[in-house]
């Protein structure tokens, strides 16, 4: 099993910044990638972005460029956020991918809003 517990959200103005955090505990020695996911309202969930075990990391387009993913040995996995928008607005999910099978944090609530 694999626990994720994310922190970090909140309102920002339009041109702000946040930066998202996603404790990773548990069985974390075979986990092959982390990723962060969103959900806006009414849309089905989307990736934003993730890393592999092995560091390549990959971002959506409309994200590229002003998200930055990070993670240090799968312990905890980070993502900053700049130049947000209001279509950035969505509940932010964390990612785990262990054999094959998908582990999901709880989820945190980014608002971009004047």
């Amino acid at each position: 099993q694999v626990s994720l517990v994310e922190s970090g959200g909140g309102l920002v103005q339009p041109g702000g910044s946040l930066r998202l955090s996603c404790e990773v505990s548990g069985m974390i020695f075979s986990i092959s990638a982390l990723g962060w996911y969103r959900q806006a309202p009414g849309k089905e969930r989307e990736l934003v972005a993730f890393i592999t075990s092995g560091g390549y990391k990959k971002y959506a387009d409309n994200v590229n460029g002003r998200f930055t993913i990070s993670s240090n040995n799968a312990k905890n996995l980070n993502l900053q956020m700049d130049r947000l928008t209001p279509d950035d607005t969505a509940v932010y999910y964390c990612n785990a991918l262990r054999d094959g099978i998908d582990y999901w944090g709880q989820g945190t609530r980014v608002t971009v809003a004047s």
